[in-house]
């Protein structure tokens, strides 16, 4: 049986997901600051609510490329079933651990 090499993407559905409502918040900070009717932009609208929801905006686009990409077809017990195929085949060596060289310091 040969196996087909998967594509790993950067981002999951989840992530794009998050990115859009992030972009979504984005704007509509920059929508709200704009429709503040003060002068100079110095309301309610211009000066809190706008700046509020663009910090929201970017936490939230921080945490989709941070984010682990989810939405994966693979469940738990194919995982294991691939990954025991894998190790069945092919074992690698057991090489004993080393012990750790001391530094030398030159003064």
């Amino acid at each position: 049986m040969e196996q087909r090499p998967t594509s790993h993407f950067a981002f999951g559905p989840r992530n794009y997901r998050l990115m859009f409502i992030g972009l979504a918040m984005l704007v509509a900070g920059f929508i709200t600051m704009t429709l503040d009717t003060a002068d100079y932009g110095l309301g309610f609208l211009g000066i809190t609510l706008g700046p509020i929801l663009l910090v929201v905006g970017f936490i939230i686009e921080f945490f989709a490329i941070m984010a682990k990409p989810g939405g994966q077809s693979s469940t738990p017990a194919e995982t294991i079933s691939v990954e025991a195929a894998s190790t069945a085949s092919v074992s690698p060596p057991v090489v004993a651990p080393t012990p750790a060289a001391r530094p030398t310091y030159k003064r």
